[in-house]
Formats: structure tokens, C-alpha cells, sequence
């Protein structure tokens, strides 16, 4: 196929793809496709028979990357779900604008964030933190925002506000069932505490890996070969491993295993619930619209529950570049020092009662006057950039 018919063709396809976002219904779809002579192959490319299984109205997105077997994570696979097209379609049109901000970058600009309203109303906005001397976002953007509220806040100046963590003790590990560490309890670089995470993949080779925030090893400049260790209650601290990886915009250390203990994909609180894959961006936007609330179980503020306040969220605040597909929850009070490197997660609503799907990678949280909430990078974000997943 020439660059011309290629060209061509990505244009029908997109062209069909925003009038599915729109709702058209099954007839007009076949029609659509009939007249304009497309192949059965091409059909399947653009989730047909996903299409033709939703009722009038509705569309599949894919919302969660699941194992087929709990105990293979690299048995994972799309799980879809059909939602409103309506819904979908302003959502879609939300995260369009979102990114649209980011890339524009104006005088200001703090960060913002998609909020997804209920599933009836077929809405949504996006929030957008301006400095006191930015420009109006309305101005900025009005033209490509068309049916999407923005609601502007003023955000002072974050650098002379925060204030120094409560004291608390922090989750040591107890046992190590079967040689394998939960999420949840502390860890330490060589200059800092934080919290580890589930065990994290990557299908390259089938590794795993420990995980916690970059930013613990903060006083090295070049975080690669860094030690990780595990303090024990009563017992001498355990060498996890080293760091293979580090990826400092989205604030993630990968640590290769030593080979004395691994990574479990577990989380620590008594129920032990197993971490059964991940959430999409729609996944988590699916949760927004079902008022959904997100767990963390941090090495210092322990088991907390919160809102999802927003998603495919951009973050301006703390460094000179923007992290992406970041996601806001809970309150300021859901993430101390040392809790970064936790991991926010909701139940598998069609797994087995202790089978959660892992939402993201708790980074940071507010500190400043008007806003309230923990933001980290969604966990989706990662695979995308990196292959990673839970």
C-alpha cells in the first residue's frame, strides 16, 4: 500500500472512529461501512464485533488489563466493558483537551486533570490550576473545549507553604511467606525511607522487580546500582536488590532482585488481597462515574481510603518539567513521608473477593491552601511509556 492509500485510509478510519465516539448506532455503522467499502479485516481492526455486541447507544472500551491465571502475570489480557456512548464521547473529548493544555503549556499553567461525570449525564470536565498571574484558560482554549466545563482554580505559590510530616512509626515487615515481600511496608535506600510495591513486570525476558519512588534516592544523582533494603522488626534488614531502572518523570525505581526474597503481588493488610493486573485510563474514568473509592496501604499512614479527584492528570508543581497521566485522590492527609512508593488500587469487580487491579503509584500530595488530594502516575501510563504493568 502507497503512503497516499495509507494517508487515505487512516483518514475513513478516523472519520468512522469520531462518529462511533459520537453513538451511531449498529445500522448505520454497517451502512457506513458497506458504502465505503471496507474489509472484513479492517472491520475487525476498528472492534466490529465488540461494537455489534453493545446495545444501541453503547460502545466497549477497554478498562483493565487482567490475568487469565492469577498465579501467571504474564497470562494478562483486555478486559472490555460497554459504557454510554454519549459518555464516552465527552470523556474522550476531555482527555483531547487535557493533553491539548499540557502541550500549550501558557503562562501559569499549573497542572489539570479530567473529572468524568456519572455515567447518565454523558459529561465532563477538566480542572485547571493557574498561578495568580496566568491567563484566563477560557481564552487560551475556548476554541477546542466546545462542550467541555473547565473550571479554573488559582493555585498560590506552593514553593513556601509545605509543612514538615507528623511523626509515626513505620510498618516494618513480620514474616516473608514463601520468600516473598507484600506492598506496604517500609524500605530503604541508602539515604532515605519509603514504601514498597507490588511486584512489577515487564515482559521483556518475564522480569520482575521491586518497585518504590525515585525520588527516595535522592541524594544520588544517577539512582542506577543503588541498594535496596528491607528493615526487619527483629531481625537484620534483607538486601532486596538493586536499582536495574529508574525513570524519574514518572518518579519509579525498578529494583532486580537479589535472589534472596522476591516481590509478591500482594498487598499488606490482613486480608492479604491478591493484585490480579491494572486499570486503563477508561477503567479509571469508569470508576469516576461510579463514585468509586481507591485503597493505599502506606509504610507510615497505613490503610486509607479515598475519591478519585481526577485522572489523565498533568503535574507542573514540585519539579521544571510536567508529569503525565497522573491521577489525583484521596485528601492530603492519605500520604506522609514514607508512603511514597505505595500503590492505590480498587477491587476486581469480577474476581474473587481478594483480587484487587492496581490504579497507580502514589508519588506526592498536596500542601497548599484549596486543594487536597495524593497524586502519582497512573499505572496504565507506565505501560504505555515503559512496559511495564502490575
Amino acid at each position: 500500500m502507497s503512503e497516499e492509500q495509507t494517508d487515505r485510509l487512516a483518514q475513513r478510519l478516523a472519520t468512522v472512529r469520531e462518529r462511533l465516539d459520537r453513538g451511531m448506532d449498529r445500522r448505520s455503522f454497517l451502512r457506513t461501512l458497506i458504502s465505503g467499502g471496507y474489509a472484513a479485516g479492517m472491520a475487525a481492526w476498528l472492534g466490529v464485533d465488540d461494537f455489534l455486541a453493545a446495545d444501541d447507544g453503547e460502545v466497549p472500551v477497554v478498562t483493565a488489563l487482567v490475568r487469565d491465571d492469577p498465579d501467571d502475570p504474564w497470562s494478562i489480557r483486555e478486559r472490555t466493558r460497554t459504557v454510554p456512548a454519549k459518555w464516552y464521547a465527552a470523556v474522550e473529548t476531555a482527555f483531547d483537551v487535557n493533553q491539548r493544555l499540557a502541550d500549550i503549556a501558557f503562562t501559569g499553567y499549573l497542572g489539570s486533570a479530567v473529572v468524568p461525570g456519572d455515567h447518565e449525564s454523558g459529561t465532563a470536565a477538566v480542572s485547571v490550576g493557574v498561578s495568580g498571574n496566568g491567563h484566563s484558560v477560557t481564552e487560551m482554549v475556548g476554541e477546542f473545549a466546545e462542550g467541555i466545563d473547565l473550571n479554573e482554580e488559582t493555585i498560590i505559590d506552593v514553593d513556601d507553604i509545605q509543612n514538615g510530616p507528623e511523626h509515626r512509626e513505620p510498618q516494618l515487615v513480620d514474616a516473608l511467606p514463601n520468600g516473598q515481600v507484600p506492598s506496604g511496608v517500609a524500605c530503604e535506600t541508602p539515604t532515605s525511607m519509603a514504601t514498597l510495591g507490588p511486584a512489577l513486570y515487564h515482559p521483556d525476558g518475564e522480569r520482575r522487580f521491586f518497585v518504590t519512588a525515585e525520588h527516595a534516592f535522592m541524594d544520588d544523582h544517577d539512582a542506577m546500582g543503588s541498594t535496596l533494603t528491607l528493615p526487619r522488626q527483629e531481625e537484620e534488614a534483607i538486601e532486596l536488590g538493586t536499582v536495574a531502572h529508574y525513570h524519574p518523570t514518572e518518579d519509579i525505581a525498578a529494583v532486580e532482585p537479589s535472589g534472596r526474597v522476591e516481590p509478591a503481588s500482594r498487598i499488606n493488610t490482613p486480608a492479604q488481597p491478591r493484585v490480579r493486573g491494572q486499570f486503563t485510563r477508561f477503567g479509571l474514568a469508569d470508576l469516576v462515574a461510579r463514585d468509586a473509592e481507591l485503597e493505599k496501604v502506606g509504610a507510615l499512614t497505613g490503610h486509607t481510603t479515598g475519591k478519585i479527584q481526577g485522572v489523565d492528570a498533568v503535574t507542573c508543581f514540585t519539579e521544571d518539567f510536567c508529569r503525565r497521566g497522573q491521577i489525583r485522590w484521596g485528601g492530603e492527609m492519605d500520604l506522609t513521608d514514607g508512603d511514597s512508593g505505595s500503590v492505590s488500587y480498587h477491587r476486581d469487580p469480577e474476581g474473587e473477593d481478594d483480587d484487587v487491579l492496581i490504579a497507580g503509584f502514589n508519588n506526592a500530595r498536596t500542601w497548599w491552601p484549596g486543594q487536597s488530594y495524593v497524586w502519582g502516575v497512573g499505572a496504565y501510563r507506565l505501560t504505555e511509556q515503559h512496559g511495564y504493568h502490575f
